[in-house]
């Protein structure tokens, strides 16, 4: 089942105002210039990492294309956009017919990426690219910081799988975005039903402290549980006595109870007593689950306590104290005149201080070793060097306006796997550090 055919309510019927007054205004100056028309590239990349972190990770690549496919100026948006007189009535007849008929390349979804690293490429008249610059970068720093945040906890985690349990800690939608980058970060479930239903991201969740609560006793609430759900469910134990909790809930579900959940306290103690009081009691089978306000030092921290899964919402929502990528999306070479063949000539800002760019329409490859392992993100102009030419990173998204590089999600989840495991090893260090591969520029 095409989940994204349903028409799910967290879809919308146009992405086109899922942007800023300055895109509209800018093509309205853009028409009467005659410029408009004028061919473009214009590139998505972020001049830093979030301080401290390694590399990043490129995640939202899918819901981008949705949104440029779904850009339309319908009647109602022309409406709002006349009655607000945001642009003139030339500006609303082009509208009206717009469609992306340009083409974008990029970093393929759930690959890593580092300064200067040109995750997005849209080429295409300056009108139809500059429209998209707010959807583009909205979708693509939201979904990456998770995303990186979500890579990092599954470094720490190990084999451990983790669970996404964050819907509650952001607005409604943003949680489904937010449960579909973790899961290409390396989260293995989610408690999030719109994102299981929309993405096929596996979903789990069985009660909460106000279950316990409810009955008169936790023997009755565990018994209720257990009857509605078998033996295999995971019981909470920390709502009243740990080590009392843990005992009636063996007593109730058997030796097979599936699993424990600890949602509080000292996670690391509380972990190896209850391990050894299940284990005495013959439960040896039954996993312990934790959660409590977990990051990646949490996880990292209890790597050596037998935690066999982590639930994680919060931190993995907000991006790990870092909720954006601070992506850009910059003008970077146009065409010298109006005419169709004209050649493209480089630009880019004359800035002092950090916001400075490089202009050009470029290419990016990952140099390796000897032994596989990557050493330097290579960006360059002009033509690629024969020895980078099979380690090019940019693919094809969009051609002619349609969609070429739709994917399952687990495509990109599986690419973010290897694409990690190709790094340094000093890329799995928690500790904050420079990204781990440099960027050099090739000059064409």
């Amino acid at each position: 089942m095409d989940t994204a055919d349903l028409g799910l309510p967290v879809d919308v019927p146009s992405t086109a105002l899922f942007t800023d007054r300055y895109e509209l205004t800018m093509l309205q100056a853009a028409l009467r210039a005659g410029t408009a028309d004028r061919r473009s590239v214009f590139e998505v990349f972020t001049r830093r990492l979030p301080e401290g972190r390694r590399y990043g990770v490129v995640a939202g690549t899918g819901r981008v294309l949705d949104a440029v496919e779904n850009f339309r100026f319908d009647a109602g948006v022309l409406d709002f956009l006349a009655q607000q007189r945001i642009v003139d009535e030339p500006t609303l007849s082009w509208l009206a017919d717009y469609r992306f008929r340009g083409d974008i390349w990029g970093y393929p979804e759930g690959e890593v990426y580092f300064p200067g690293s040109p995750i997005v490429r849209v080429e295409g008249t300056f009108a139809e690219a500059v429209l998209l610059e707010t959807v583009i970068l909205s979708i693509l720093n939201h979904d990456s910081a998770v995303a990186a945040a979500a890579s990092r906890m599954s470094t720490a985690a190990g084999d451990r799988p983790l669970i996404e349990m964050g819907a509650r800690r952001t607005h409604e939608l943003a949680a489904v975005a937010a449960a579909r980058a973790a899961y290409v970060g390396g989260f293995t479930t989610t408690s999030d039903l719109a994102a299981g239903f929309r993405y096929n991201i596996p979903t789990v969740g069985t009660s909460a402290h106000a279950f316990t609560l409810l009955h008169d006793s936790e023997r009755d609430a565990f018994t209720a549980q257990v009857q509605a759900h078998g033996s295999d469910t995971t019981l909470l134990v920390d709502t009243y006595d740990v080590a009392e909790a843990v005992r009636t809930a063996v007593e109730v579900a058997g030796k097979d109870l599936g699993a424990v959940r600890i949602d509080s306290g000292d996670l690391l103690l509380l972990a190896h007593r209850v391990r050894q009081q299940l284990d005495e009691l013959g439960a040896k089978n039954t996993k312990i689950v934790v959660t409590s306000d977990l990051d990646e030092y949490a996880i990292a921290s209890l790597a050596a306590a037998p935690v066999d899964a982590y639930g994680v919402g919060t931190q993995l929502v907000t991006g790990s104290g870092h909720p954006t990528s601070s992506m850009v999306y910059k003008l970077v070479a146009r065409a010298v005149s109006d005419e169709a063949d004209a050649p493209l000539l480089p630009v880019a800002k004359k800035s002092m201080g950090a916001k400075t760019s490089v202009g050009g329409r470029k290419w990016a490859a990952r140099r390796v070793d000897e032994h596989g392992v990557a050493e330097a993100e290579v960006i360059g102009t002009g033509a690629v060097p024969a020895e980078l030419a099979d380690h090019q990173l940019l693919v094809e998204l969009v051609r002619g306006g349609e969609i070429v590089a739709r994917e399952p999600l687990d495509a990109a989840r599986d690419r973010h796997i290897a694409a990690r495991a190709g790094l340094p090893l000093s890329a799995t260090q928690l500790s904050r550090g420079e990204p781990v591969l440099p960027t050099e520029y090739a000059r064409g």
